[in-house]
């Protein structure tokens, strides 16, 4: 059902989809054993339904098909393996490096998205000393 969508729709889908789990791992500070699947949904369910334009215009029918659900339950999963399976890129390794030398922690990370966040959360506590 899901593949029926416009080519629009479903881009926006994933990129709704990726925002939120982002903004989700953050919000967790990117500590795994803390992720909830079920809070994860919550949170992404209140983005779309306040914020993503492509969920106020799907026909009702659409929203609440089970075949629509189970689409969304295999594109979630697709996003958050693609989300985590991205590496960093080279220049992240680098400056998370030296902004930890710098500060003197050791976090670890595992990918793109990870790294950007412990970019932000380094820098934050850079500025701060």
């Amino acid at each position: 059902m899901l593949k029926n969508l416009p080519s629009g729709t479903k881009i926006s889908i994933t990129r709704s989809i990726k925002t939120s789990f982002e903004h989700y791992m953050a919000s967790i500070q990117w500590e795994e054993d803390k992720f909830d699947i079920e809070d994860f949904i919550k949170d992404w369910r209140s983005y779309i339904t306040e914020n993503a334009s492509w969920y106020k215009s799907l026909d009702e029918e659409i929203k609440n098909d089970p075949e629509f659900h189970q689409d969304l339950a295999l594109k979630i999963n697709q996003t958050i393996e693609k989300v985590l399976s991205e590496t960093p890129t080279e220049d992240q390794i680098k400056e998370i490096e030296e902004l930890q030398q710098g500060q003197g922690t050791d976090y670890d990370f595992s990918c793109k998205a990870e790294a950007r966040f412990l970019l932000e959360k380094l820098e934050n506590s850079s500025k701060k000393n």
